[in-house]
């Protein structure tokens, strides 16, 4: 009978854990939307979310991959944690010697194609913007941030999240708007169990993207 009783007592315990659970991790989906001046979605722009009145820990540094597809870098723009490393495969049809000289991050990869050199470490926080010494319209940015929710535009334009309530600063980065301050920024407060959307239209089009040029004599490489 005490074995019953134990056992009975302990199965109690396990269902009123189970549902007390969902109220010690409440979450709200936070959605940001961004729109270009004509109202389509913009694409690709990073959205970096910071609690106000608290501190948060940054994101889980990651391992990310960054292409060279068609002569130009994959994706374009690439937002990770810091303290994450990246990856530079080269799965175009010629060589690319890539390099940034941005105090974020220092660095060079001699001239290569396929197979890609050990992957690179970001330990500090900021843009890093990369080249190709041999085709010079190839330009790629990295974001390295310490954000605890970070993510980019999807083809509708929009960036989703599960997030505790509070108050959040969100920032929307893209290198080539031309607004009045590189980064918007806007505060929302999120309450639990709810859904938060943030629409922001930019006032002013995109800069026109690089485009592919140079000597055909690059392609030997």
């Amino acid at each position: 009978m005490a074995q019953n009783a134990r056992t009975a007592s302990v199965a109690l315990l396990v269902l009123l854990i189970a549902l007390l659970r969902p109220a010690s991790v409440l979450a709200a989906t936070l959605t940001v939307a961004v729109r270009l001046p004509d109202g389509q979605p913009l694409t690709g722009a990073v959205v970096t979310v910071q609690a106000k009145g608290k501190s948060l820990p940054p994101a889980a540094p990651i391992r990310a991959v960054m292409d060279q597809m068609h002569r130009m870098f994959d994706p374009e723009v690439l937002v990770i944690p810091v303290g994450s490393t990246v990856l530079f495969p080269n799965s175009d049809s010629v060589s690319h010697q890539i390099y940034s000289f941005s105090p974020a991050k220092r660095f060079q990869l001699p001239l290569y194609r396929g197979k890609p050199y050990p992957p690179v470490l970001f330990d500090h926080t900021g843009v890093v913007i990369l080249g190709c010494n041999i085709h010079d319209w190839m330009i790629g940015y990295i974001d390295v941030t310490d954000a605890p929710f970070y993510g980019t535009t999807d083809a509708q334009g929009s960036w989703s999240a599960q997030v505790p309530p509070g108050d959040y600063e969100i920032a929307v980065w893209h290198p080539r708007m031309r607004e009045q301050t590189s980064t918007l920024l806007r505060e929302l407060s999120v309450d639990a169990r709810d859904r938060a959307t943030l629409t922001l239209q930019l006032t002013k089009p995109l800069r026109p993207a690089p485009m592919e040029g140079g000597s055909p004599s690059w392609d030997s490489y």
